[in-house]
């Protein structure tokens, strides 16, 4: 059976995740101090027993998520065989390490850069983004072309009929307006910290890609499904490049999956916080084989 792991991104995370890893896990609980001492404070102590409020802080949520992946994926030893990985948005990075692209400490602080990265986009222009449902892309995909006066396009394509969008404020409320109009079940402002996934990440993907260029990538145990084309790559220089277009460019999710089952993958295992990503999964393949790892 072929084994797909997918890894999630921002949005995930709940307080008391990984608490059990750190409390049963001698290995696992060493990863997480090298951790506190690489971040510069106890995000264990926010993860573990915080508030919803501080965890939900973009420097402090996206290592959390990243830290729950991947030290669960360490965790399963030698029962982790993945045929195929691809991580959603921010789980990508998580996908590459578990996948042994690159070391746990070098992804920890990629992650940490790209997070410090993109508060600072976002404090540039004040932008945010919102969910679309109950629309066919192409259409979604107009509507975002024929608001030329300000930034909004498509982010994430999560799966059939659910895609978010990413833009300035006065962008996303006039394209919000067109789509409703248009026949969309919702069209929603998501409570986020800005347009990630867009133009507007332009700075972030400068700042991030010097760090990214830095770091030593090798070949990775099994192919890696990127979020910027939705197919497979196993070549380090490659995913490198991927990975630096990841924060302007929209998440192919829908077509990643599709991608995996075209490839043969009989079982997806979702490595890390919740489970929105086999949600998506299923409505993609509404009888897929999915579970949490």
């Amino acid at each position: 059976m072929k084994k797909a792991y997918v890894f999630p991104g921002q949005g995930a995370q709940f307080v008391g995740m990984g608490k059990e890893l750190y409390d049963n896990n001698s290995k696992c609980k060493e990863l997480f101090e090298i951790a506190n001492d690489i971040i510069g404070f106890r995000i264990t102590d926010m993860m573990f027993s915080g508030t919803a409020e501080n965890l939900k802080q973009t420097k402090v949520t996206q290592p959390a998520i990243f830290l729950h992946s991947t030290i669960l994926a360490a965790s399963l030893g030698e029962e982790f065989k993945p045929d195929m990985v691809a991580g959603h948005s921010l789980g990508e990075f998580s996908a590459l390490v578990a996948a042994g692209v690159m070391k746990f400490e070098d992804g920890l602080k990629l992650v940490i850069a790209r997070a410090n990265a993109m508060q600072k986009a976002c404090e540039l222009k004040p932008s945010t983004m919102a969910a679309v449902l109950g629309l066919d892309d192409n259409i979604i995909e107009d509507i975002c072309k024929s608001i030329e006066d300000e930034v909004v396009v498509p982010a994430n394509y999560n799966s059939p009929g659910q895609l978010v969008i990413s833009g300035s404020m006065e962008g996303i409320k006039k394209a919000c307006e067109l789509l409703k109009a248009a026949g969309a079940k919702r069209a929603l402002p998501l409570n986020v910290g800005g347009a990630f996934h867009s133009p507007l990440m332009e700075p972030a993907r400068v700042e991030l890609s010097e760090a990214i260029e830095r770091t030593t990538f090798v070949e990775p145990c099994c192919p890696v499904y990127q979020n910027v084309t939705a197919t497979p790559f196993t070549n380090p220089e490659e995913i490198k490049q991927n990975l630096i277009a990841q924060l302007t460019a929209p998440v192919r999710w829908t077509k990643t999956v599709q991608n995996m089952i075209a490839d043969g993958a009989e079982q997806f295992i979702e490595v890390g916080p919740g489970t929105v990503l086999q949600g998506l999964v299923k409505k993609v393949k509404s009888d897929a084989n999915c579970m949490s790892a």
